[in-house]
């Protein structure tokens, strides 16, 4: 499930959803998959135009390749010749041509930043922007200037956003048998999983989510540590602490040589994606066409993902790397019914539906226990704070729009204190589409604060219950609130006609935008 802003992905007036009826594409004509332009990249076609040569591209040579025969795209400083790939883009050729002759890192950030475009684009690649040359990295003879990983205050000004939270800064120190890294945020109210830490061939990769922003530690380290290490987070002062143990007790003089991006600070979207390799552990069947998968992280790696956000997937098909971005679940809505779970932190949940004629998923459904994916860092804008004050919450899903509604209905019957009920109303096909339906059904014999609704568009004869699809008739019985002026959120997931007919209809019900959510299948 892809879980970001309704109005992020498709963008609003992208043919994506002007077309989409279902899942969400511009039709295609026939030999213009993406598995033929996957053959096409294999087939040794020149697809630059220039003959296997890379060039650096300056601004000006960028502007004259702006048509549709002739169109160099840039994005986050690589320059594709994309003419070739405009008959094989689900979004259309339009899409493409909006950043033709230019830079088309923020357009790609803002409709499908997810989508691993070095792999799709690699046989298409002109060359890199020409830039200005930047101040050296910084190594350990450096010493003199910079204390610990301390910028001097004069480099700290200058690389300071113009608007968001303070830069960030860290520092470092050591004992005899540990280094310990030390993340300064300047904010308060810093969770547990706004870390990522990734310990990989001695390199040190320490990202910290603040607000919409991300500060990064990239080192690769003097000496050599061991795999595992301890994450502490002082939220009342904003302090990170990455605990690293030494596999000799020797003196460190320097904490090792700074990475790409290191010691950056810069909005989120701008970020890159970055994936460590997960095993999977188990896979079971929840319908006749939706799995539970279990991933593993690496010992080596510290993440959370928080509730309502959304990672990535990625695996090597037919040579070519794809990307599909997942919602993670619980284990079980009722951890009662089960055995004793496996230890949290360490394991990531899927409920995924298996497409046969999917290019990606039936690669996913092919992996055998024991197998790797890749799982990227998490990413989306829901913020638990919005259910602090609810006091009814409803939830409406469609199918596997179902996953995102998983963590935040524990959530919010965990943790939110003014919560008198929650509702949800889910959307299927039919009867055997229900994922979770016996959990959802105990679930609300069990909390009394909990009813859960089952609608059907396709039933049997021996349906008993509610048919039909999202309509005004159906939200308005559905939506009563507890009390008359009760505080209220509703948040909506399914394929992009359901999310966009039903926030639709939900103003029309007089919800407003902040008191509506919408994640996008």
């Amino acid at each position: 499930m892809l879980n970001v802003p309704s109005q992020a992905f498709p963008a609003p007036g992208s043919q994506q959803r002007v077309a989409s009826q279902g899942r969400s594409k511009v039709p295609l004509k026939q030999g213009r998959s993406l598995m033929d332009w996957i053959r096409l990249t294999k087939s040794g076609k020149d697809l630059t135009g220039l003959k296997g040569a890379i060039i650096e591209v300056t601004e000006e040579e960028l502007k004259k390749h702006n048509k549709k025969d002739d169109c160099w795209i840039c994005i986050r400083g690589l320059v594709y010749n994309v003419s070739p790939y405009m008959e094989y883009h689900p979004g259309g050729e339009d899409e493409l041509m909006r950043a033709a002759g230019a830079d088309g890192t923020d357009l790609f950030n803002e409709v499908h930043r997810w989508v691993n475009y070095e792999s799709m684009l690699k046989e298409c690649l002109v060359g890199r922007m020409a830039v200005k040359p930047t101040v050296s990295k910084a190594d350990c003879h450096e010493g003199k200037r910079v204390l610990n990983g301390m910028l001097p205050k004069s480099q700290v000004k200058d690389a300071l956003p113009r608007e968001g939270p303070s830069f960030p800064s860290y520092d470092w120190f050591q004992t005899e048998s540990s280094v310990t890294v030390v993340i300064y945020t300047k904010q308060k109210n810093i969770c547990s999983d706004s870390v990522i830490v990734d310990l990989q061939d001695d390199s040190l990769r320490a990202e910290a989510v603040i607000k919409d922003h991300c500060y990064l530690v990239h080192i690769r380290l003097s000496h050599e540590v061991q795999g595992k290490f301890s994450v502490q987070v002082i939220e009342n002062v904003g302090k990170i602490e990455i605990v690293l143990q030494k596999r000799e007790n020797v003196s460190w003089k320097c904490l090792g040589l700074p990475l790409e991006k290191h010691d950056s600070f810069i909005p989120k979207k701008d970020a890159g994606l970055y994936y460590r390799k997960c095993q999977l552990i188990s896979k079971e069947d929840v319908t006749h066409d939706t799995r539970r998968f279990c991933v593993m992280l690496p010992p080596s790696t510290h993440l959370q993902v928080p509730v309502g956000q959304h990672v990535y997937l990625k695996l090597s098909v037919t040579g070519a790397e794809i990307v599909k971005p997942y919602t993670p679940v619980s284990d079980s809505l009722l951890s009662d019914f089960k055995e004793p779970v496996l230890p949290p932190n360490k394991y990531i949940y899927f409920l995924i539906k298996i497409y046969p004629d999917g290019l990606f998923t039936p690669e996913l459904d092919r992996l055998q226990i024991g197998d790797f994916v890749s799982v990227s860092n998490p990413e989306g804008n829901f913020k638990v704070s919005k259910l602090q004050e609810v006091e009814d919450l409803f939830l409406l899903a469609a199918g596997t729009g179902f996953t995102p509604m998983v963590n935040v209905l524990k959530y919010a019957l965990t943790y939110t204190s003014s919560l008198r009920k929650v509702k949800l109303m889910f959307f299927n096909k039919t009867e055997d589409d229900i994922i979770w339906r016996s959990q959802l059904e105990k679930l609300a014999l069990k909390d009394k604060r909990f009813d859960v609704e089952f609608v059907l568009s396709a039933p049997s004869s021996e349906w008993n219950g509610k048919q039909g699809h999202v309509s005004r008739p159906l939200l308005s019985a559905f939506l009563q609130r507890s009390l008359e002026n009760s505080r209220v959120f509703v948040c909506i997931c399914g394929p992009p006609p359901f999310t966009d007919e039903g926030i639709r209809l939900l103003h029309d019900l007089s919800f407003s935008d902040d008191e509506i959510h919408g994640f996008t299948a």
